[in-house]
C-alpha cells in the first residue's frame, strides 16, 4: 500500500494535525498522528476510556474547559441572546402590534423539512397568543422556490398586512419591492447567504448579513425563527411549549446544519424531550420506519424520520405536512402519516432509478471520472425534488462535487449541488453567475437555474474553477479515522461514553475507528443483495460486522479470505428482542500493512 504523510490536515474542528494516508478498498483513509501523552491525560482527568479520549484528541478538543463544554453542553454557554440579531427589535415591535391589533399575518415557508418545521413552529408559537395567522408553502412544481410577486399580490388581495418568510427570502429582491409598493410589511427570516443586493423589507433576520452581530452563523431556518419566538414569549412572559423544541430539532437535523455550538445544544435538548414524551407525529414517523429502539438519536431523525416529511415536498404538496406536525387529532395525524410513508417509498424507488442512470453513464464513460472533476448530468425524466438526494450520494461515493439537473419543457435546467469540504460550491456559483438565472445556498449544498444552452460553458467554467482551488488528490472518496480500537475496548461502558459525544451529524461525525490485523471467520453473507455480514477475529475475540451497501466486498473477501485485514468501523448500540448488543458497522476494509 502507498502510504503518505499529510502535513497540516484539517479536522472537523479546524484543528491542524498530521495525517497518514492509506488506501482502502473504496475510500482513502486519513489516520491522525496523535500524541499519546495527551490522550492518556484526557482519559485520566475526565475518567474516559482511551477510544473516547482519542476521538476528542483527534478533533482538537484537548483543553479541559473545551472538553467539559463539549461533553456537557449548556444553554448558558452555547446559546446567544436573540437581541443580537440585526433588526430584532423592529421584528418584535411589529409582531406585537400585529398580534394585539388582530392584523392578518401570512407565514411564507419552504417545501423542505426546514421550511415546514419553521412554518409549524411559528404557527404553534403565535396561535396561542391570539394571532390572526395563516401560512403558505409553495408547491415545488407549480410555484418553484421562494417568495414570488404572484404570492405577494395574492396576499395583498386577501387583505394581509404582514408577510413573514421563514427559511427563505434573502434573495427575493423583486417580491420585496412589490410588497413595499403595495404597502405590505415584509419580515424576512432566513439563514442562506445574501447575494450582492439586499431585499427592501421592513426587517431582515439573517445572521449571514455582514452587519449582523449574532455570533453563531450556522442556525438553520427553523433555528432562526426560533430565536425570534423566544423574544416574543419573553415579552408576553410565557413559557415555550415543548413542541417548539421538537420542531427545532427536526428542522435542524433535516437541513444538515452543523451540529456545533448552539445547534448541538438545541438538538440534544430536543432529542431529550422527544425521548421522554413523543408527539403523535413523531410516533407516526417511528411506526412508519419500523424503528423499535427505546431511544431515538439524530441519525434516526436524519435517515429514517425526516425523509418521510421531506418526500411530501419533493413529490407532492407540502402543506399537509404542517397539519401532520401540529395537529392533536390522532386520526388526522395517522392518515397523513400513511400518505407520507407511501410517498417516501415512491421517492426511494425514484432515487434508485436516477442513481442507476448515473452509474451506467459512469460505467459507459459518458461521464468520464478520469477526466472530469465534477459530476454534472441532466434529464427531463428526473424530478427536481429528488435530485439533491442523489447528488449527495454520488458525492459521498465518488468524492467529487455533483450537480444534477431537471430539464423542463422550456429548456430551463433546475439543478441541485452537493460538494466536498475542500470546494465551496456557493462561491463557485457566484463566479459563474453571469451564466445563471438564479442560485442560492451554502458552501456544501446549493440550488441553481440556467438555460440549457449555457450548460456546456457552465461546465467548462466550473472545471476551470475546481482545478484552481482543489488538489486532485482531494477528489476521491475519503474517510477521516478518529483513532485506533481493539476488540478488548468493546465494552458496554464505551457505548455510554460515545453517547456523550452525540448528537452526530454534520461537523460532529459519528466516530470512525481503525481496528488492525483482523481475520475472517466463517462464511460471508449477502443480505438483501446489497449488505455484507461477516464474522471477524482479533485479540482472541470474535465479533460480527455488517457493511451496509457494500456488495463489492463479497468478492474482496473471496479473493483474500485467509489474509489479515485492517478495518474501519463505527461502534453502535443494537437493540433487538429487549437485548442490547455492541455492533460494529464496517465502513471499509483493506489488507493489513505497516502504516506507521
Amino acid at each position: 500500500m502507498n502510504n503518505q504523510e499529510i502535513k497540516a490536515g484539517k479536522n472537523n474542528s479546524g484543528f491542524f494535525q498530521n495525517y497518514i494516508q492509506k488506501n482502502g478498498s473504496k475510500f482513502k483513509w486519513f489516520i491522525p498522528e496523535l500524541n499519546q501523552e495527551i490522550i492518556t491525560k484526557i482519559s485520566s482527568e475526565h475518567n474516559l476510556s482511551a477510544p473516547v479520549a482519542t476521538v476528542l484528541c483527534s478533533r482538537g478538543i484537548i483543553l479541559k474547559k473545551d472538553i467539559n463544554a463539549f461533553l456537557f453542553p449548556s444553554k448558558e454557554l452555547d446559546t446567544h441572546d436573540a437581541n443580537l440579531y440585526k433588526d430584532s427589535s423592529i421584528v418584535l415591535d411589529r409582531l406585537i402590534q400585529a398580534i394585539k391589533d388582530k392584523e392578518k399575518i401570512l407565514i411564507f415557508g419552504d417545501y423542505d423539512v426546514d421550511g415546514i418545521t419553521s412554518t409549524s413552529l411559528l404557527l404553534i408559537a403565535l396561535l396561542p397568543l391570539g394571532a390572526n395567522i395563516n401560512f403558505y408553502l409553495p408547491n415545488r412544481k407549480k410555484d418553484g422556490y421562494g417568495l414570488s410577486e404572484k404570492i405577494v399580490k395574492k396576499a395583498h388581495e386577501n387583505k394581509y398586512k404582514l408577510i413573514i418568510t421563514v427559511d427563505n427570502g434573502i434573495t427575493a429582491i423583486k417580491p420585496a419591492q412589490l410588497a413595499h409598493d403595495l404597502g405590505l410589511d415584509l419580515i424576512i427570516t432566513d439563514h442562506h447567504r445574501p447575494h450582492g443586493d439586499i431585499p427592501k423589507a421592513l426587517a431582515i433576520i439573517d445572521s449571514n448579513q455582514t452587519d449582523c452581530n449574532y455570533p453563531y452563523k450556522d442556525l438553520a431556518g427553523v433555528g432562526t425563527i426560533f430565536k425570534i419566538v423566544t423574544l416574543i414569549y419573553k415579552y408576553f412572559n410565557k413559557d415555550l411549549p415543548d413542541k417548539i423544541y421538537e420542531l427545532l430539532m427536526l428542522g435542524t437535523v433535516a437541513d444538515v446544519a452543523p451540529l456545533t455550538g448552539e445547534n448541538r445544544f438545541w438538538v440534544k435538548y430536543g432529542l431529550s424531550k422527544i425521548n421522554k414524551n413523543k408527539s403523535l407525529a413523531v410516533n407516526s414517523l417511528i411506526n412508519n420506519s419500523g424503528l423499535t429502539k427505546s431511544r431515538i438519536d439524530s441519525r434516526d431523525i436524519g435517515f429514517m424520520l425526516a425523509p418521510q416529511i421531506n418526500a411530501l415536498g419533493r413529490l407532492d404538496d407540502p402543506r399537509s405536512a404542517v397539519q401532520f406536525l401540529i395537529s392533536s387529532d390522532k386520526a388526522k395525524v395517522d392518515s397523513i402519516g400513511h400518505i407520507l410513508k407511501k410517498i417516501n417509498e415512491e421517492r426511494k424507488k425514484i432515487d434508485s432509478s436516477i442513481y442507476l442512470d448515473i452509474e451506467t453513464a459512469i460505467f459507459e464513460k459518458r461521464i468520464n471520472l478520469d477526466k472530469e472533476n465534477i459530476i454534472i448530468a441532466a434529464s427531463s425524466d428526473w424530478p427536481a425534488g429528488v435530485i439533491g438526494l442523489v447528488a449527495g450520494k454520488l458525492t459521498q461515493n465518488y468524492g467529487k462535487p455533483t450537480i444534477l439537473f431537471h430539464l423542463d419543457k422550456d429548456g430551463i435546467l433546475k439543478g441541485s449541488c452537493r460538494s466536498i469540504p475542500e470546494f465551496n460550491i456557493f462561491d463557485a456559483l457566484e463566479e459563474c453567475k453571469d451564466l445563471l438565472l438564479q442560485f442560492g445556498g451554502h458552501s456544501f449544498a446549493a440550488g441553481l437555474k440556467l438555460h440549457k444552452n449555457n450548460l456546456k460553458e457552465f461546465k467548462l467554467k466550473l472545471e476551470e474553477i475546481i482545478l484552481q482551488k482543489v488538489d486532485k488528490s482531494d477528489l476521491v472518496p475519503k474517510i477521516k479515522v478518529d483513532g485506533y480500537l481493539g476488540f478488548s475496548d468493546l465494552k458496554y461502558s464505551l457505548l455510554s461514553e460515545l453517547e456523550m459525544l452525540e448528537p452526530f451529524g454534520n461537523s460532529n461525525d459519528q466516530p470512525v475507528f481503525l481496528i488492525k490485523n483482523v481475520t475472517l471467520q466463517g462464511q460471508v453473507q449477502i443480505l438483501k443483495e446489497k449488505h455484507i455480514k461477516c464474522t471477524i477475529f482479533a485479540d482472541g475475540i470474535i465479533k460480527p460486522v455488517i457493511f451496509f451497501n457494500r456488495p463489492d466486498l463479497y468478492y474482496f473477501f473471496s479473493n483474500y479470505y485467509d489474509k489479515y485485514f485492517d478495518l474501519v468501523a463505527y461502534v453502535s448500540k443494537n437493540e433487538w428482542n429487549d437485548k442490547i448488543n455492541i455492533e460494529l458497522q464496517g465502513v471499509d476494509i483493506t489488507l493489513s500493512g505497516d502504516i506507521l
